[in-house]
């Protein structure tokens, strides 16, 4: 495993970005994971979006790349980190998002590299990949 994408990858991906797509397609499999945090982002932001042929698009394109991304497991350890980050940053006053912070320490947590666009993870100081630049 090497790369963990965050919810902003995925979305671009679903869109059908293609340096997206084409980086996606062309990594092994094995490769390339996502937290269910994203997943769950995910399923919020089909949901909340209104009925419509845009939202069944989407849902189309999740329906059809969920079942080939890894799902990375959630450990004790992974929680551990979170709660360590989570009360370094608040002390710092550097808050982030639960979910953000999340994604990023389950990449930290497993050494992989973060793949997203957000520059709100340069707080954790971790490896990170912009697929969308």
């Amino acid at each position: 495993m090497r790369y963990l994408l965050d919810t902003n990858t995925v979305s671009a991906l679903m869109r059908g970005e293609p340096s997206v797509a084409t980086r996606v397609a062309g990594t092994p499999r094995e490769d390339v994971a996502i937290s269910q945090v994203t997943a769950a982002e995910i399923e919020f932001g089909l949901r909340y979006l209104p009925a419509s042929r845009r939202r069944r698009s989407l849902e189309a394109q999740w329906s059809a790349i969920a079942g080939e991304l890894i799902r990375l497991p959630w450990s004790d350890e992974v929680s551990r980190r979170f709660g360590e980050r989570k009360a370094r940053l608040e002390k710092a006053g550097r808050r982030m998002s639960d979910f953000d912070l999340a994604i990023g320490v389950h990449a930290l947590s497993y050494g992989l590299t973060l793949v997203t666009a957000d520059r709100a993870f340069e707080r954790l100081r971790l490896t990170r990949e912009n697929w969308l630049a």
